[in-house]
């Protein structure tokens, strides 16, 4: 799809994957409106708009305005709230590779109008925008194929997405030493498709087991790994819910009647996969779901002293910064609500496995110096494994 604009000869498109844009309005040359689509649940709630993707072409003919609107959404049933804030600072590449946010001064926040406004010069003709650096199923797929050689790396396909896709489970571990004594860990990334904070992390985490480097976490631990828990959403440019509407993070209630399988089947092939798992006899030391937001990071779960060991070690050995510290998870993401459970809450409360969330933050990281980059989130997932291994032992 594209918005054409012929006497400015600018051009709008949002025909790949993972794109998403609302209808494009022109007020001026050299001046677009551009609605964020968003996205509902099932009942036409929690509408959140903190995901664009879209690339302009014909871009170097002198000074863009590009105004982000319809940002106001809704979280966890309160209305009015959105995402995008002034801290907010969106990315561009001029070849959907090489990802480089924008400056404090190409970027004006409009309180009063809830709009983000962008205000550049490009150096090219063509140029792609995005909320925070795209991870696409395309990714995925060039990490899996690099993996595959490996001896120490299986894969198999849990299930099938809403639209078919495969629900894939990663094992890295040294066959060649016994499965007794070592350490059992699962860890899930991208639940919700506008998180790709998340894939970069998890790429880097694949990547490290895979190498010499991580000879030595192979032999201590089993790791079992859902690189992408969202692969429909990550494809047509969603936010939080798969096509049905499903929020793949807040229906992990084991209650059957909570717990509609052919309404949320990638929620039903993960669990399918985790309790065959446990059921063949097999143990879980820890499951860790990882998450991006705009400001806050930290780490909750169900079990403390192993979650607080964990933090510990982040907050010596990688750039985690956390907002608040380690606590304990609660029982529910909605009090009150039925059926609002995470995955990790949901884990605890069925079958008690020692189940954390972690969430990284996507604006200014003052640890860094910076705002994360694609390099800091590899980096991070490569750290990330070998804390967990350490906090295993």
């Amino acid at each position: 799809m594209l918005f054409p604009f012929l006497l400015a000869a600018i051009t709008f498109h949002i025909d790949f994957e993972g794109a998403s844009l609302g209808k494009v309005e022109q007020t001026s040359p050299g001046h677009f409106i551009c609605p964020v689509r968003g996205e509902a649940d099932q009942d036409g709630r929690n509408r959140q708009a903190n995901w664009y993707y879209f690339r302009v072409d014909g871009a170097a003919r002198g000074a863009l305005t590009i105004d982000l609107t319809n940002l106001v959404g809704e979280y966890n049933y309160t209305p009015g709230s959105h995402a995008v804030t002034s801290n907010t600072r969106p990315v561009f590449s001029y070849d959907n590779k090489t990802w480089m946010h924008f400056s404090s001064n190409q970027v004006e926040w409009d309180k009063q109008r809830i709009r983000l406004r962008l205000r550049f010069t490009p150096d090219r003709n063509r140029v792609w925008i995005a909320h925070v650096p795209p991870y696409t199923n395309q990714h995925l797929d060039a990490l899996l194929k690099d993996a595959r050689p490996s001896a120490h790396y299986q894969y198999e396909n849990t299930g099938n997405t809403v639209d078919g896709r495969p629900m894939p489970l990663v094992t890295i571990t040294n066959p060649r030493v016994p499965a007794v004594g070592k350490k059992v860990a699962w860890l899930m990334f991208r639940q919700h498709s506008w998180e790709t904070g998340s894939s970069w992390a998890g790429d880097g985490a694949i990547r490290f087991l895979l190498s010499e480097q991580g000879a030595a976490l192979r032999e201590q631990v089993i790791w079992k790994i859902f690189p992408m828990a969202d692969p429909d959403g990550v494809s047509r440019g969603g936010v939080r819910f798969n096509k049905n509407g499903y929020d793949l993070n807040r229906n992990w209630d084991p209650n059957r009647g909570m717990f509609q399988p052919g309404l949320m089947p990638e929620i039903a092939a993960q669990k399918k996969a985790i309790l065959a798992w446990l059921d063949a006899g097999h143990r879980i030391d820890f499951f860790l779901t990882l998450h991006n937001t705009e400001s806050g990071e930290y780490l909750e779960g169900s079990h403390a002293p192993l979650g607080e060991r964990l933090e510990k070690l982040l907050l010596e050995t990688t750039s985690f910064h956390p907002s608040r510290p380690f606590r304990r998870a609660e029982a529910s993401t909605t009090p009150g609500k039925p059926g609002r459970m995470n995955v990790a809450q949901g884990l605890h409360a069925e079958r008690d496995i020692p189940a954390f969330g972690m969430e990284q933050r996507v604006e200014f990281n003052t640890k860094l110096g910076r705002l994360p980059t694609v390099a800091d989130r590899e980096e991070f997932g490569r750290q990330l494994v070998q804390a967990i291994a350490a906090a295993l032992r």
